[in-house]
C-alpha cells in the first residue's frame, strides 16, 4: 500500500552524495522548499571522490561550506607526476595561482566527511528532508510539476514537487527514466580504487601523484593526514571481478617493492565513462553531475563539472521559483555544461589519462619532456592549471542581465 503523498516541496531532488546535497543547501538558503531522495541507507565509506580542485573553492564558500571543509580536512599545493620505472618526477606548483586565485589551493576531504558536513549545515534549514533507503522507481511530469514514485522502508511512497533535479549518478535512473541518451564511451578496463594506510610521503609521494606507467599507473592521492591514501589504478576488465581483491597486492608489490607493509581499508572496483546526456532538461527536470556527464578520475574534473553544474543551476531555478526568471534559462543551463564537459572536461581528462596510464608507449618520451617544459615556465603552468577554472559557465540569469 502506498503512503500518502508528503506535502509536495519545489524541488525534489533525486541522490544525496555531494552535487545533490550543495543543491539542496543552496536552494534552502535561497528560501526553497527541497526533498532530497536518497536510496542508501546511510552515508556511504566506498572510495570516491575527496580532492576538491581549487576553482571550485570559491563556490563553497559563500554557502559557509569552505572553512569548515578545509579544518575537517587539508590543502596541497602541488602536482606531482613521478614516472615509476626511473623514479624521474615532475612537479607543477599551485603557487603560480598566488594573487590570481582567492583559494590557490586543492581540497582534500573524503567524500563521506564533506557529505556528513553537509548534513550538518542542511540541520539549519527545515525546509530542507532528506529520505534515506529510498529508492527511485518511477518519473513523471506535467504541466505543474514532477511525481516521484520510490521504495522506501514503509513500502512504496509517492513524492510531488515543482521540478526536480536527478543527481543519482552515472547509472542515473533519472535519467533513464527521461529516456535520454548517455553518449560516449566505455574504457576498455577497469578502475580500481583502493584506500591504504601507509606513509607514502616518506616514500617521495606528493598530496597529488600521477604515477606514469604503461602497466603500473596511479592516481595517487593523501585523504587526510592519519596516513590514509587513495591509490586509483587500472586493469584489463577481462580479469574476472570477484578477483579484484586478491590481485590487490600484487599492484602494490610492484609500486612499493615485495616488503612494503601496508593496510587495506576499502576497495572499490568500476568501469569508468565518457559519456554526457543529450540534453540536461526535459520539461521540469534537469541533470547535474554523474548522472549528466562521466568521465574517467585521472583530472578528477568529475566533482569539479559536477560542482559547476550547481554552481549555474541553483540561482537561475531559485530565480524561477521565485517567478523573476523564465524556465527557458534551464535550456541555456543545458547547453552550456554539456559544451563544458565536450571542449574541456572530457578531452583534458583523456589526455590526463593518456600520459598516466600511458596509454601510446611510444609518445611517453615526448609527453614528458613536454611536461618538464610546462614546470620550467610558469606562463604554461598557469595555462594548465586555467583549465579547471575554465569548466565554470556563467549562470544563465546573469547571462540574462548582462545582455538585458
Amino acid at each position: 500500500m502506498s503512503a500518502a503523498i508528503p506535502t509536495a516541496s519545489d524541488v525534489v531532488i533525486v541522490g544525496g552524495g555531494p552535487v545533490g546535497l550543495v543543491n539542496a543547501l543552496a536552494l534552502g538558503r535561497e528560501g526553497v522548499t527541497v526533498r532530497v531522495i536518497e536510496a542508501q541507507t546511510d552515508v556511504s565509506d566506498e572510495p570516491r571522490a575527496m580532492v576538491y580542485n581549487w576553482s571550485v573553492l570559491d563556490g563553497l564558500e559563500p554557502l559557509g561550506l569552505l572553512e569548515d571543509a578545509k579544518r575537517r580536512g587539508f590543502v596541497s599545493q602541488n602536482v606531482h607526476y613521478l614516472v615509476l620505472a626511473t623514479g624521474e618526477a615532475v612537479d607543477l606548483d599551485f603557487t603560480i595561482l598566488e594573487g590570481k586565485a582567492d583559494h590557490p589551493y586543492n581540497l582534500h576531504l573524503g567524500q563521506d566527511k564533506m557529505v556528513r558536513l553537509l548534513l550538518e549545515h542542511l540541520k539549519q534549514h527545515p525546509n530542507v528532508t532528506i529520505e534515506w533507503g529510498t529508492k527511485v522507481t518511477s518519473l513523471e511530469q506535467d504541466a505543474d510539476g514532477v511525481t516521484v514514485t520510490a521504495e522506501g522502508p514503509t513500502g512504496s511512497r509517492v513524492f510531488r514537487g515543482g521540478w526536480a533535479i536527478g543527481t543519482d549518478g552515472a547509472r542515473s535512473t533519472v535519467r533513464k527514466q527521461l529516456g535520454i541518451e548517455f553518449e560516449g564511451l566505455t574504457w576498455p578496463h577497469r578502475f580500481v580504487a583502493t584506500n591504504v594506510r601507509i606513509d607514502l610521503g616518506s616514500r617521495g609521494y606528493r598530496p597529488v601523484t600521477y604515477q606514469v606507467d604503461p602497466k603500473y599507473g596511479a592516481v595517487v592521492s593523501q585523504i587526510d593526514t592519519t596516513g590514509l591514501w587513495r591509490v586509483t589504478y587500472c586493469e584489463d576488465s577481462a580479469l574476472p571481478d570477484e578477483g579484484v581483491g586478491d590481485r590487490i597486492p600484487d599492484f602494490f608489490r610492484a609500486m612499493l617493492g615485495e616488503d612494503v607493509d601496508y593496510g587495506l581499508e576499502l576497495y572499490s572496483a568500476y568501469r569508468m565513462h565518457q559519456r554526457v546526456a543529450q540534453t540536461l532538461r526535459v520539461g521540469r527536470v534537469v541533470l547535474a553531475g554523474d548522472a549528466a556527464h562521466a568521465t574517467n578520475p585521472t583530472s578528477g574534473f568529475g566533482l569539479t563539472s559536477g560542482l559547476y553544474d550547481t554552481y549555474a543551476l541553483y540561482p537561475t531555478l531559485a530565480a524561477i521559483i521565485r517567478g523573476e526568471a523564465s524556465p527557458d534559462l534551464l535550456d541555456v543551463y543545458s547547453e552550456d555544461r554539456r559544451q563544458a564537459f565536450l571542449n574541456i572536461v572530457s578531452p583534458v581528462s583523456t589526455e590526463t589519462k593518456r600520459i598516466i596510464f600511458v596509454d601510446d608507449p611510444e609518445r611517453l618520451g615526448q609527453d614528458l619532456a613536454e611536461l618538464r617544459r610546462v614546470a620550467a615556465s610558469p606562463e604554461l603552468q598557469l595555462t594548465k592549471f586555467m583549465a579547471g577554472r575554465a569548466i565554470g559557465t556563467p549562470t544563465p540569469v546573469d547571462q540574462q542581465l548582462a545582455s538585458a
